[in-house]
């Protein structure tokens, strides 16, 4: 995975170019709501994870001005510039891209860390953190060669080994659901994360993105994954 530093200019972007990233996120709230209400659940049960990969810290800013917290990057050098110069105790950081073993280190600055997608990523994190921390297992739902992941039937045998690893703490399931223009015909792929969260005694479903994070919430995402509404959509 090409790990280079962002390429926006953040001394050159104005705050005024991310206006629009406050009326995104009220509208994107207002939808998480409705979902939510659909499925007799709290709204207060969904937690939005505003994806900053490729944005400029202006962008973060602007974000955090409309009261977001929890920001997901994909690449672990491009966000641990952001952690380092941003430095805000009000925000919370998730890893949701595919972690290298030799960036174990470097992801210890994530409050979590949502796409743990094998035995040997755990634990080379595992040995990097002097602190536990909170994990998600990704699971490959759909079997697509494209993505990484947990098999669903190799799940048992990994949350086995990864509970064991002191500084992990496993707090749920994660997946990439495949992409399609109709959010109904995945529908059973979220159901199906949903189920093997249960099955296994876990609280958090991180599942659902710009093109389906409605119906995921009612299938019982705790968390969504959204980047392109909020900060690309001008």
């Amino acid at each position: 995975m090409d790990e280079a530093a962002p390429s926006h200019s953040i001394s050159q972007e104005s705050a005024s170019t991310w206006r629009h990233v406050d009326p995104n996120l009220r509208r994107i709230r207002e939808v998480i709501a409705r979902a939510a209400e659909r499925a007799d659940r709290d709204p207060a049960s969904v937690c939005l994870v505003a994806v900053s990969k490729g944005a400029p810290l202006t962008a973060v800013h602007a974000a955090i001005a409309a009261g977001q917290r929890i920001f997901g990057e994909n690449r672990v050098q491009e966000a641990r510039a952001k952690i380092d110069t941003l430095q805000d105790s009000r925000v919370e950081w998730h890893l949701i891209g595919h972690l290298q073993r030799n960036k174990a280190k470097a992801a210890t600055a994530f409050d979590m860390i949502e796409s743990v997608d094998s035995i040997r990523v755990a634990a080379a994190l595992d040995r990097q953190l002097d602190s536990p921390r909170a994990v998600l297992l990704e699971v490959n739902v759909a079997g697509e060669a494209s993505k990484t992941g947990f098999a669903p039937h190799e799940l048992s045998a990994a949350l086995e080994a990864i509970q064991g690893m002191p500084q992990l703490c496993v707090e749920g399931l994660m997946t990439i659901a495949p992409f399609t223009p109709e959010p109904e015909e995945i529908r059973p792929v979220f159901r199906k994360l949903r189920a093997l969260r249960d099955a296994h005694g876990l609280t958090e479903l991180s599942m659902g993105m710009t093109n389906d994070y409605a119906v995921a919430i009612e299938e019982g995402a705790t968390l969504v994954r959204i980047g392109r509404a909020i900060f690309h959509e001008r």
